[in-house]
């Protein structure tokens, strides 16, 4: 199988995005905050928004399956306070859920958290608990930065964030770390907070010890890991210095990383530099960059071309990369397979 382990639900009916207007109005005037139940998307205008975008490009480019989570940029979880965050998380991830039905086989879900700037994650907890054992969802979507650009929540190895890695362990899922809408001038969402927020959070492990309080902890960093690979001699060097052991022994059992890296010599870095078994294949596709490289005619979202074009993998590798890792990462998502067969 080809799974995609890093799609966002970015093609949802324009209703969606109405009644998140209204909501956001609300937050200043309540005599306008409209009711959940006013908003109305039928399962017609689901199918028709995946048919022709998601479910198109991924029987184009030949993927099976993709891990779903609402659109990460509309996650703003600095917009709002707790209640605001929890009823607009609620509804995303249900829609996700939703799809995830009308196509059962191509799609599985991913939950967004109601997370909130200031407030304890462990209020999350409710909404993680209802999308994994009542959704059937394999993952969530942890945002390092509920502030949007300006950092002010404690890093992830704080104990703070400990309840959720606790259900995160108990319930045998993994957390892709991911970010939302910067609003913060100095940071381009998609240029530059998403790829500081890969960075950071990857540093923010290496500095600290989370993975021996939580050894089977498993988090996903997106986008290729943002500049680790790049740099990974001055991580190393940083481990070193910090005296922390090797990488290999200090993190890379728990880390993992996406081949959301949009040109091959990009791809090609990332597997010269990261072990096979953490490289987890992913395309994040109609997302942050939709348009076709003129230099190959292809979009640059098509990640699977890049690793068919790959020289440095073989074939059992390759696999390894599609398949054989997001099975290992997303148990849950092994188990979902098994019982249908696959």
């Amino acid at each position: 199988m080809i799974i995609d382990i890093h799609g966002h639900y970015t093609t949802a009916p324009k209703a969606l995005e109405d009644w998140r207007n209204r909501q956001i109005a609300g937050i200043k005037d309540p005599s306008v905050m409209p009711k959940v139940s006013e908003l109305k998307i039928s399962d017609d205008e689901l199918r028709a928004s995946i048919i022709e975008n998601q479910l198109k490009k991924m029987q184009e480019r030949g993927s099976d399956l993709t891990v779903f989570s609402p659109r990460a940029s509309f996650m703003a979880h600095h917009i709002g306070d707790f209640n605001v965050s929890s009823t607009w998380a609620a509804i995303c991830n249900e829609l996700c859920y939703r799809v995830s039905q009308l196509f059962p086989d191509n799609f599985i879900g991913a939950a967004m958290l109601p997370q909130s700037p200031g407030v304890d994650p462990k209020t999350c907890i409710p909404e993680l608990e209802k999308c994994v054992k009542e959704y059937g969802f394999v993952a969530i979507n942890l945002n390092p930065d509920p502030s949007g650009g300006h950092w002010t929540s404690p890093p992830l190895t704080d104990r703070i964030w400990y309840p959720i890695y606790e259900k995160m362990v108990e319930l045998e899922i993994p957390a892709m770390i991911h970010v939302s809408t910067s609003c913060n001038a100095c940071f381009h969402t998609t240029g530059a907070h998403y790829l500081n927020a890969d960075t950071t959070a990857f540093m923010q492990c290496v500095a600290g010890d989370l993975f021996k309080d939580f050894p089977e902890l498993k988090f996903v960093i997106p986008h290729g890991g943002g500049a680790v690979p790049y740099h990974w001699g001055r991580f190393r060097g940083l481990a070193q210095e910090m005296k922390k052991p090797l990488l290999e022994d200090h993190v890379l059992n728990n880390i993992f990383f996406d081949t959301c890296v949009y040109h091959q010599p990009g791809i090609d870095l990332l597997n010269t530099v990261i072990p096979v078994d953490n490289v987890l294949f992913a395309s994040e596709m109609i997302g942050a960059v939709r348009g076709i490289d003129p230099r190959t005619g292809f979009y640059y979202d098509d990640t699977k071309r890049y690793i068919e074009a790959s020289t440095i993998l073989t074939p059992e590798e390759k696999q390894q990369i599609y398949e054989g890792n997001a099975r290992r990462v997303y148990p849950r998502l092994d188990a979902a397979l098994k019982a249908k067969g696959k």
